[in-house]
């Protein structure tokens, strides 16, 4: 059998470029080489290199998806996303790709461009039965801010944060009106819009979900305990600076309504491969889904790896089956 030429598309043009890089990495080691002839692509603005002979970077080829080798060519079948933020998540790649006809390992097009976006995300789960969501105000860049307002409506704390951004890149914690416009000023670094959000207490939930077309399943859940005040980049990606407890240790209803929740959100989206869906769960019960990440982080410390293992899966199966559902659905 033929092997497919694969481009694994690694980091990116955002803040969270160093850790899809991390990622990608680990997910290199994971492929089965009997199958895949594996690439890494370094996409970093318009350059888009792997390694040539000699360690010489060399530039892919846009216009046919491929790379040049020797006197001839590789013509990539087909590409695994590993690009935290943009151009992975916003759905830049998955459009150039579905305009080129090459099967990819993420949500389409459309579905990445909602779930980036976290307002309108919200809206598309918004009639999800059981999912609650923060209340939430809206800034566009050139927008009158105006913090007494929005301390009023929302109360404080609150959180300021990008609205198209992930790994906590640009979100603040604001517990004082006079702190609004400075955090609202770093959010817009990373955003043209910026989302600020009621402060929810609870626990932090993320729950992994596997979407083929033979259905939807949810993999085991994980709480997230932060050592400091929130799950920010650091605690996110500096070991000792969280707990990550998988599966969670909560009642076994707690676990079932949380990977409920989490199918339907991926569902309603019409999300594809593995995503992650984070969640904050009251202490009354009510549990507030906080966003979809379309593709969550693969690297060594990274909570999915986590829930794969505590499933009984081990990653080289995972991603075979992710490839495979891709191809079937074009036959």
């Amino acid at each position: 059998m033929k092997k497919l030429n694969i481009a694994l598309l690694a980091g990116g043009n955002s803040s969270e470029r160093e850790v899809a890089l991390a990622s990608a990495a680990m997910i290199l080691d994971a492929f089965d080489r009997s199958r895949y002839n594996v690439i890494p692509v370094d996409v970093h603005g318009l350059h888009w290199t792997c390694k040539g002979a000699g360690d010489r970077k060399v530039e892919v080829d846009k216009t046919d998806f491929s790379v040049p080798v020797g006197d001839g060519k590789i013509r990539f079948d087909y590409a695994f996303i590993m690009i935290h933020g943009t151009p992975g998540e916003d759905g830049k790649l998955q459009g150039y790709l579905e305009m080129m006809g090459i099967p990819c390992s993420t949500s389409g097009f459309v579905s990445s461009v909602e779930t980036f976006d976290k307002t309108l995300c919200k809206r598309i789960v918004s009639e999800i039965d059981g999912l609650c969501l923060a209340r939430e105000v809206l800034l566009r860049r050139g927008d009158r801010v105006d913090a007494d307002a929005i301390a009023a409506r929302l109360g404080l704390p609150v959180f300021v944060k990008p609205n198209a951004s992930g790994s906590s890149c640009g979100v603040t914690k604001v517990k004082s009106v006079a702190d609004m416009v400075p955090a609202i000023e770093r959010a817009f670094t990373e955003s043209d819009a910026v989302l600020i959000e009621e402060f929810i207490e609870g626990r932090e939930f993320g729950c992994g979900v596997w979407i083929t077309a033979d259905g939807i399943r949810a993999l085991p859940v994980t709480e997230i305990k932060s050592h400091k005040e929130f799950f920010d980049y650091e605690a996110k990606y500096t070991a000792g600076t969280s707990d990550e407890i998988t599966p969670a240790e909560i009642p076994a209803a707690a676990t079932v309504r949380i990977q409920r929740l989490a199918e339907a959100a991926a569902k309603v989206c019409n999300c594809r491969g593995i995503v992650r869906v984070d969640f904050i769960m009251t202490p009354t019960g009510d549990i507030y889904m906080v966003e979809i990440n379309s593709i969550p982080g693969m690297s060594g410390g990274s909570i999915v790896p986590k829930q794969i293992a505590a499933a009984g899966l081990n990653m080289t199966e995972v991603i075979n089956a992710v490839i495979e559902d891709t191809l079937c659905r074009r036959r």
